[in-house]
Protein backbone atom coordinates (compact mmCIF):
# COMPACT_ATOMS: atom_id res chain seq x y z
CA UNK A 1 0.00 0.00 0.00
CA UNK A 2 2.95 2.31 0.46
CA UNK A 3 4.36 1.86 -2.99
CA UNK A 4 6.85 4.57 -3.96
CA UNK A 5 7.70 5.10 -7.61
CA UNK A 6 11.14 4.92 -9.17
CA UNK A 7 10.98 8.72 -9.27
CA UNK A 8 11.00 8.98 -5.49
CA UNK A 9 14.78 9.26 -5.36
CA UNK A 10 15.21 11.13 -8.63
CA UNK A 11 16.11 14.42 -7.01
CA UNK A 12 17.43 13.30 -3.64
CA UNK A 13 20.91 13.99 -4.93
CA UNK A 14 20.05 17.65 -4.56
CA UNK A 15 20.58 17.23 -0.83
CA UNK A 16 24.28 16.75 -1.48
CA UNK A 17 24.41 20.39 -2.52
CA UNK A 18 23.84 21.41 1.07
CA UNK A 19 26.44 23.50 2.79
CA UNK A 20 27.16 23.25 6.50
CA UNK A 21 24.16 24.42 8.50
CA UNK A 22 21.87 24.79 5.47
CA UNK A 23 18.29 23.65 6.01
CA UNK A 24 16.83 21.00 3.74
CA UNK A 25 13.47 21.65 2.12
CA UNK A 26 11.45 18.45 1.77
CA UNK A 27 8.47 18.45 -0.58
CA UNK A 28 6.15 15.46 -0.72
CA UNK A 29 4.72 14.96 -4.21
CA UNK A 30 1.84 12.51 -4.11
CA UNK A 31 0.06 12.01 -7.42
CA UNK A 32 -1.54 9.30 -9.56
CA UNK A 33 1.17 7.44 -11.50
CA UNK A 34 -0.43 4.07 -12.27
CA UNK A 35 -3.63 2.83 -13.88
CA UNK A 36 -5.99 4.36 -16.44
CA UNK A 37 -6.18 7.71 -14.61
CA UNK A 38 -2.40 8.22 -14.38
CA UNK A 39 -1.73 10.45 -17.40
CA UNK A 40 -2.44 13.77 -15.58
CA UNK A 41 -0.26 12.62 -12.67
CA UNK A 42 2.69 11.98 -14.95
CA UNK A 43 2.41 15.51 -16.33
CA UNK A 44 2.07 16.90 -12.81
CA UNK A 45 5.24 15.13 -11.69
CA UNK A 46 7.15 16.23 -14.78
CA UNK A 47 6.16 19.88 -14.34
CA UNK A 48 7.27 19.80 -10.71
CA UNK A 49 10.60 18.15 -11.50
CA UNK A 50 11.28 20.61 -14.33
CA UNK A 51 10.79 23.57 -11.98
CA UNK A 52 13.20 22.12 -9.41
CA UNK A 53 15.72 21.44 -12.17
CA UNK A 54 15.47 25.03 -13.42
CA UNK A 55 16.07 26.20 -9.85
CA UNK A 56 19.28 24.11 -9.78
CA UNK A 57 17.83 21.81 -7.13
CA UNK A 58 17.35 24.63 -4.63
CA UNK A 59 13.77 25.75 -4.06
CA UNK A 60 13.74 28.97 -2.05
CA UNK A 61 17.53 28.84 -2.16
CA UNK A 62 17.52 25.71 0.00
CA UNK A 63 18.80 22.24 -0.93
CA UNK A 64 15.61 20.43 -1.92
CA UNK A 65 14.49 16.83 -1.71
CA UNK A 66 11.43 15.76 -3.68
CA UNK A 67 9.81 12.56 -2.41
CA UNK A 68 7.47 11.34 -5.14
CA UNK A 69 4.80 8.75 -4.37
CA UNK A 70 2.07 7.02 -6.36
CA UNK A 71 -1.32 7.39 -4.65
CA UNK A 72 -2.55 4.48 -6.82
CA UNK A 73 -5.86 6.34 -7.38
CA UNK A 74 -6.88 4.90 -4.03
CA UNK A 75 -8.02 7.11 -1.09
CA UNK A 76 -7.04 4.51 1.52
CA UNK A 77 -3.55 4.12 0.12
CA UNK A 78 -3.24 7.90 -0.24
CA UNK A 79 -3.97 8.46 3.45
CA UNK A 80 -1.31 5.94 4.47
CA UNK A 81 1.24 7.47 2.10
CA UNK A 82 0.48 10.95 3.39
CA UNK A 83 1.09 9.75 6.95
CA UNK A 84 4.48 8.37 5.95
CA UNK A 85 5.46 11.52 4.07
CA UNK A 86 4.43 13.81 6.92
CA UNK A 87 5.43 11.80 9.99
CA UNK A 88 8.42 9.79 8.79
CA UNK A 89 9.89 11.80 5.93
CA UNK A 90 9.05 15.10 7.68
CA UNK A 91 8.01 16.97 4.54
CA UNK A 92 7.18 20.62 5.15
CA UNK A 93 4.89 20.85 2.11
CA UNK A 94 2.65 18.24 0.51
CA UNK A 95 1.42 18.75 -3.06
CA UNK A 96 0.67 17.02 -6.37
CA UNK A 97 -2.75 15.36 -5.91
CA UNK A 98 -4.91 15.25 -9.04
CA UNK A 99 -8.28 13.94 -7.83
CA UNK A 100 -10.56 15.46 -5.20
CA UNK A 101 -11.46 12.17 -3.53
CA UNK A 102 -7.75 11.48 -3.04
CA UNK A 103 -7.13 14.98 -1.68
CA UNK A 104 -10.01 14.74 0.81
CA UNK A 105 -8.43 11.57 2.21
CA UNK A 106 -4.81 12.76 2.31
CA UNK A 107 -4.75 16.53 2.92
CA UNK A 108 -6.14 16.29 6.50
CA UNK A 109 -3.04 14.30 7.49
CA UNK A 110 -0.80 17.24 6.58
CA UNK A 111 -3.10 19.91 7.98
CA UNK A 112 -3.70 18.18 11.32
CA UNK A 113 0.07 17.86 11.72
CA UNK A 114 0.55 21.61 11.19
CA UNK A 115 2.03 21.23 7.71
CA UNK A 116 1.11 23.03 4.50
CA UNK A 117 -0.95 21.41 1.77
CA UNK A 118 -0.49 23.27 -1.53
CA UNK A 119 -2.98 22.02 -4.08
CA UNK A 120 -1.56 21.94 -7.58
CA UNK A 121 -4.83 20.63 -9.00
CA UNK A 122 -7.89 19.42 -7.05
CA UNK A 123 -9.96 22.21 -5.48
CA UNK A 124 -12.89 20.68 -3.59
CA UNK A 125 -15.53 23.07 -2.28
CA UNK A 126 -15.04 21.67 1.23
CA UNK A 127 -11.74 23.54 1.58
CA UNK A 128 -12.93 26.71 -0.15
CA UNK A 129 -15.76 27.68 2.21
CA UNK A 130 -16.68 27.21 5.84
CA UNK A 131 -14.25 24.30 6.26
CA UNK A 132 -11.25 26.24 4.95
CA UNK A 133 -7.95 25.71 6.73
CA UNK A 134 -5.12 28.18 7.26
CA UNK A 135 -2.65 25.56 6.03
CA UNK A 136 -4.49 24.82 2.77
CA UNK A 137 -3.45 26.79 -0.33
CA UNK A 138 -4.29 26.37 -3.99
CA UNK A 139 -2.22 27.32 -7.02
CA UNK A 140 -4.80 25.92 -9.45
CA UNK A 141 -8.52 26.79 -9.02
CA UNK A 142 -11.57 25.85 -7.01
CA UNK A 143 -13.32 22.93 -8.72
CA UNK A 144 -16.43 24.87 -9.74
CA UNK A 145 -14.57 27.74 -11.40
CA UNK A 146 -13.51 26.19 -14.73
CA UNK A 147 -17.06 24.88 -15.16
CA UNK A 148 -18.53 28.25 -14.25
CA UNK A 149 -16.61 29.63 -17.23
CA UNK A 150 -18.15 26.94 -19.44
CA UNK A 151 -21.64 27.76 -18.14
CA UNK A 152 -21.02 31.45 -18.84
CA UNK A 153 -19.84 30.63 -22.38
CA UNK A 154 -22.93 28.47 -23.03
CA UNK A 155 -25.17 31.23 -21.69
CA UNK A 156 -23.46 33.87 -23.84
CA UNK A 157 -23.93 31.64 -26.90
CA UNK A 158 -27.65 31.44 -26.09
CA UNK A 159 -27.82 27.66 -25.93
CA UNK A 160 -31.24 26.61 -24.63
CA UNK A 161 -31.02 22.92 -23.66
CA UNK A 162 -28.01 21.15 -22.14
CA UNK A 163 -27.17 17.69 -20.83
CA UNK A 164 -24.40 17.46 -18.22
CA UNK A 165 -22.09 14.44 -17.91
CA UNK A 166 -19.69 14.14 -14.97
CA UNK A 167 -18.29 11.38 -12.70
CA UNK A 168 -20.14 10.61 -9.50
CA UNK A 169 -17.53 11.95 -7.03
CA UNK A 170 -16.91 15.33 -5.34
CA UNK A 171 -15.29 17.10 -8.30
CA UNK A 172 -18.03 15.80 -10.61
CA UNK A 173 -20.73 17.32 -8.41
CA UNK A 174 -18.71 20.56 -8.15
CA UNK A 175 -18.50 20.60 -11.96
CA UNK A 176 -22.24 20.48 -12.56
CA UNK A 177 -22.87 22.93 -9.72
CA UNK A 178 -20.41 25.37 -11.25
CA UNK A 179 -21.87 25.09 -14.75
CA UNK A 180 -25.43 25.64 -13.53
CA UNK A 181 -24.38 28.69 -11.51
CA UNK A 182 -23.88 30.63 -14.77
CA UNK A 183 -26.08 28.77 -17.28
CA UNK A 184 -29.71 29.84 -17.10
CA UNK A 185 -31.19 27.62 -19.81
CA UNK A 186 -32.79 24.20 -19.37
CA UNK A 187 -30.68 21.38 -17.92
CA UNK A 188 -32.44 18.45 -19.58
CA UNK A 189 -30.60 15.77 -17.65
CA UNK A 190 -27.54 15.19 -15.45
CA UNK A 191 -25.67 11.92 -16.01
CA UNK A 192 -23.21 10.68 -13.38
CA UNK A 193 -21.16 7.68 -14.54
CA UNK A 194 -18.89 5.93 -12.05
CA UNK A 195 -15.45 7.49 -11.63
CA UNK A 196 -13.06 5.56 -13.87
CA UNK A 197 -15.81 4.25 -16.18
CA UNK A 198 -14.64 3.76 -19.77
CA UNK A 199 -17.76 2.51 -21.60
CA UNK A 200 -20.37 5.20 -22.23
CA UNK A 201 -22.92 3.35 -24.37
CA UNK A 202 -25.75 4.05 -21.91
CA UNK A 203 -24.94 7.75 -21.60
CA UNK A 204 -24.54 8.24 -25.35
CA UNK A 205 -27.89 6.54 -25.94
CA UNK A 206 -29.50 9.13 -23.64
CA UNK A 207 -27.81 11.96 -25.53
CA UNK A 208 -29.13 10.61 -28.82
CA UNK A 209 -32.67 10.42 -27.44
CA UNK A 210 -32.76 13.86 -25.84
CA UNK A 211 -31.08 15.82 -28.67
CA UNK A 212 -29.85 18.78 -26.56
CA UNK A 213 -28.29 21.90 -28.04
CA UNK A 214 -25.08 21.19 -26.16
CA UNK A 215 -23.51 18.37 -24.17
CA UNK A 216 -21.21 19.59 -21.43
CA UNK A 217 -18.92 16.88 -20.09
CA UNK A 218 -16.34 16.78 -17.34
CA UNK A 219 -14.57 13.43 -17.63
CA UNK A 220 -10.90 13.54 -16.61
CA UNK A 221 -8.11 11.32 -17.93
CA UNK A 222 -9.04 8.14 -19.78
CA UNK A 223 -12.74 8.79 -19.20
CA UNK A 224 -12.76 11.86 -21.45
CA UNK A 225 -10.69 10.15 -24.13
CA UNK A 226 -13.07 7.20 -24.37
CA UNK A 227 -16.21 9.32 -24.17
CA UNK A 228 -15.09 11.59 -27.01
CA UNK A 229 -14.13 8.69 -29.27
CA UNK A 230 -17.38 6.84 -28.57
CA UNK A 231 -19.43 10.00 -29.06
CA UNK A 232 -17.82 10.67 -32.45
CA UNK A 233 -18.28 7.04 -33.50
CA UNK A 234 -21.98 7.22 -32.59
CA UNK A 235 -22.56 9.77 -35.36
CA UNK A 236 -24.71 12.10 -33.26
CA UNK A 237 -25.97 15.10 -35.22
CA UNK A 238 -23.63 18.07 -35.55
CA UNK A 239 -26.53 20.17 -34.28
CA UNK A 240 -25.51 19.03 -30.80
CA UNK A 241 -22.38 20.89 -29.73
CA UNK A 242 -19.78 19.19 -27.54
CA UNK A 243 -18.43 21.51 -24.87
CA UNK A 244 -15.98 20.62 -22.13
CA UNK A 245 -13.24 21.99 -19.91
CA UNK A 246 -9.46 21.71 -19.90
CA UNK A 247 -9.79 18.51 -17.87
CA UNK A 248 -11.00 16.56 -20.89
CA UNK A 249 -9.32 18.39 -23.77
CA UNK A 250 -5.66 19.18 -23.19
CA UNK A 251 -2.19 17.89 -24.05
CA UNK A 252 -2.50 14.94 -21.66
CA UNK A 253 -5.39 13.52 -23.73
CA UNK A 254 -4.49 14.47 -27.31
CA UNK A 255 -2.06 11.63 -28.02
CA UNK A 256 -4.67 9.01 -27.18
CA UNK A 257 -7.74 10.81 -28.52
CA UNK A 258 -6.31 11.99 -31.84
CA UNK A 259 -8.62 13.86 -34.19
CA UNK A 260 -11.67 13.04 -32.06
CA UNK A 261 -10.79 16.15 -30.01
CA UNK A 262 -10.27 18.47 -32.99
CA UNK A 263 -12.65 21.43 -32.94
CA UNK A 264 -13.90 20.90 -29.38
CA UNK A 265 -14.42 24.11 -27.42
CA UNK A 266 -13.33 24.07 -23.81
CA UNK A 267 -12.60 26.44 -20.95
CA UNK A 268 -9.38 26.88 -19.00
CA UNK A 269 -7.05 29.36 -17.34
CA UNK A 270 -3.86 28.67 -19.34
CA UNK A 271 -2.73 27.20 -22.65
CA UNK A 272 0.56 26.58 -24.42
CA UNK A 273 -0.08 29.79 -26.41
CA UNK A 274 -0.37 31.96 -23.28
CA UNK A 275 1.83 34.95 -24.05
CA UNK A 276 3.78 35.61 -20.85
CA UNK A 277 7.55 35.36 -20.34
CA UNK A 278 7.26 32.66 -17.62
CA UNK A 279 4.92 30.63 -19.83
CA UNK A 280 7.19 30.81 -22.86
CA UNK A 281 10.17 29.74 -20.73
CA UNK A 282 8.16 26.89 -19.20
CA UNK A 283 6.79 25.56 -22.50
CA UNK A 284 10.22 25.67 -24.17
CA UNK A 285 11.89 23.98 -21.21
CA UNK A 286 9.24 21.29 -20.94
CA UNK A 287 9.34 20.47 -24.65
CA UNK A 288 13.15 20.33 -24.62
CA UNK A 289 13.23 18.08 -21.55
CA UNK A 290 10.36 15.71 -22.30
CA UNK A 291 9.87 15.95 -26.07
CA UNK A 292 6.19 16.93 -25.86
CA UNK A 293 4.04 19.97 -25.16
CA UNK A 294 2.93 20.38 -21.54
CA UNK A 295 -0.64 20.12 -20.32
CA UNK A 296 -2.17 22.54 -17.85
CA UNK A 297 -1.49 19.90 -15.16
CA UNK A 298 2.23 20.30 -15.81
CA UNK A 299 1.91 24.08 -15.73
CA UNK A 300 0.24 23.91 -12.31
CA UNK A 301 2.93 21.63 -10.93
CA UNK A 302 5.53 24.05 -12.22
CA UNK A 303 3.70 27.00 -10.66
CA UNK A 304 3.42 25.15 -7.35
CA UNK A 305 7.20 24.91 -7.07
CA UNK A 306 7.66 28.53 -8.10
CA UNK A 307 5.11 29.59 -5.49
CA UNK A 308 6.97 27.59 -2.81
CA UNK A 309 10.27 29.05 -4.03
CA UNK A 310 9.06 32.62 -3.56
CA UNK A 311 7.47 31.83 -0.18
CA UNK A 312 10.53 30.13 1.29
CA UNK A 313 12.70 33.05 0.20
CA UNK A 314 10.23 35.49 1.78
CA UNK A 315 10.32 33.43 4.98
CA UNK A 316 14.07 33.87 5.17
CA UNK A 317 14.78 30.34 3.97
CA UNK A 318 13.18 28.78 7.05
CA UNK A 319 10.61 26.29 5.77
CA UNK A 320 10.44 24.75 9.25
CA UNK A 321 8.54 27.79 10.55
CA UNK A 322 4.94 27.01 9.53
CA UNK A 323 3.62 30.43 10.55
CA UNK A 324 6.17 32.31 8.43
CA UNK A 325 5.71 29.91 5.52
CA UNK A 326 1.91 30.25 5.56
CA UNK A 327 2.15 34.04 5.70
CA UNK A 328 4.54 34.10 2.74
CA UNK A 329 2.39 31.70 0.70
CA UNK A 330 -0.67 33.85 1.34
CA UNK A 331 1.12 36.80 -0.25
CA UNK A 332 1.83 34.63 -3.36
CA UNK A 333 4.68 36.75 -4.71
CA UNK A 334 5.70 34.69 -7.70
CA UNK A 335 5.43 34.97 -11.46
CA UNK A 336 2.79 32.50 -12.61
CA UNK A 337 2.90 31.09 -16.13
CA UNK A 338 -0.69 32.30 -16.56
CA UNK A 339 0.19 35.96 -15.87
CA UNK A 340 -1.63 37.89 -13.16
CA UNK A 341 -2.29 35.79 -10.09
CA UNK A 342 -3.55 36.47 -6.59
CA UNK A 343 -5.27 34.58 -3.80
CA UNK A 344 -8.72 35.24 -2.39
CA UNK A 345 -9.63 35.20 1.31
CA UNK A 346 -9.87 31.39 1.23
CA UNK A 347 -6.38 31.11 -0.35
CA UNK A 348 -7.78 29.97 -3.69
CA UNK A 349 -6.76 31.82 -6.89
CA UNK A 350 -8.45 34.87 -8.34
CA UNK A 351 -7.76 34.66 -12.07
CA UNK A 352 -8.96 34.85 -15.67
CA UNK A 353 -10.66 32.03 -17.58
CA UNK A 354 -10.75 31.64 -21.35
CA UNK A 355 -12.53 29.62 -24.00
CA UNK A 356 -10.14 27.61 -26.18
CA UNK A 357 -10.65 25.44 -29.24
CA UNK A 358 -8.64 22.32 -30.06
CA UNK A 359 -6.66 23.17 -33.21
CA UNK A 360 -3.43 22.30 -35.02
CA UNK A 361 -0.25 24.32 -34.65
CA UNK A 362 2.31 25.07 -37.37
CA UNK A 363 3.86 21.63 -36.80
CA UNK A 364 0.53 19.85 -37.18
CA UNK A 365 0.22 19.08 -33.47
CA UNK A 366 -3.02 19.38 -31.56
CA UNK A 367 -3.11 22.26 -29.10
CA UNK A 368 -5.64 24.61 -27.52
CA UNK A 369 -5.90 27.91 -29.35
CA UNK A 370 -7.05 30.63 -26.97
CA UNK A 371 -10.16 32.27 -28.41
CA UNK A 372 -11.49 34.80 -25.93
CA UNK A 373 -11.76 35.85 -22.29
CA UNK A 374 -14.86 34.46 -20.53
CA UNK A 375 -14.41 35.45 -16.86
CA UNK A 376 -12.02 38.16 -15.65
CA UNK A 377 -10.46 38.27 -12.16
CA UNK A 378 -12.82 35.49 -11.19
CA UNK A 379 -13.06 34.40 -7.57
CA UNK A 380 -14.89 31.24 -6.53
CA UNK A 381 -18.33 31.26 -4.93
CA UNK A 382 -17.23 29.96 -1.52
CA UNK A 383 -14.64 32.47 -0.33
CA UNK A 384 -17.05 34.62 1.65
CA UNK A 385 -17.81 31.65 3.93
CA UNK A 386 -14.13 31.23 4.86
CA UNK A 387 -13.55 33.08 8.12
CA UNK A 388 -10.26 31.50 9.16
CA UNK A 389 -7.39 33.99 9.11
Amino acid sequence: MKRITRWALSLMACASLATAGAAELRIGVMTTLSGAQAVPGVDMRDGIELAVKQLSGKVGGQPTRLIVADDQFNPGAAKQIAERLVKKDKVQVLTGIIYSNILLAAAPVALENGNVYLSSNAGPSQYAGAQCDSGFFSVSWQNDAVHEAAGKYAQDRDYKRVILVAPNYPAGRDATTGFKRFFKGEVVEELYPKLGQLDFAVEIARLREQKPDVVYFFLPGGMGINFTKQYRAAGISDKTRLLTSQFSADQDTFAASGDAMLGIYNTGHWSTDTDTAPSREFVAGFEKTYGRLPSFYASQGYDAIMMIDAAVRAAGGNADDPVALRKALAESRFKSVRGKFSLGPNRFPVQDFFVRVVSRDSKGRLYNKTESLVLSNHADAYGAACTQK
